[in-house]
């Protein structure tokens, strides 16, 4: 009697998601969207980061952590290529801009007064 396949022998007619290598799966990524696994994440944790940044809540390095990054000397060199400039002198920059937005709704018109009846 043949001994039973291993589960990752199973049903190999049938292709998985998973079912490729690393290498196969980068080259379809690049393909599909015109750069690296990598190069894509690292795009989306730096347009992350600049909205972070504009909010001037969080320190540089808080914003570092907050989008993924581990490394603020890694971080802060990829944003410089990505953004054109380092975090801290986006965040100057944008400051400045933010500073004439509206962060609440202004009211157009006045709020209704309830008008005492004088006894």
């Amino acid at each position: 009697m043949k001994p039973p396949e291993p589960p990752h022998r199973q049903n190999r007619c049938r292709p998985k998601p998973w079912d490729m290598s690393a290498g196969h799966l980068s080259r379809q990524f690049r393909l599909a969207h015109g750069k690296s696994p990598y190069a894509y994440l690292m795009r989306r944790r730096i347009e992350r980061a600049t909205a972070l940044l504009c909010r001037g809540e969080l320190s540089v390095t808080e914003v570092c952590l907050a989008v993924g990054c581990s490394s603020p000397g890694t971080f802060s060199t990829r944003f410089t290529e990505l953004a054109g400039m380092p975090p801290t002198t986006y965040r100057r920059h944008t400051a400045g801009a933010a500073a004439g937005r509206v962060a609440r709704p202004v009211r157009n018109r006045e709020a209704p007064t309830a008008e005492r009846q004088l006894a």
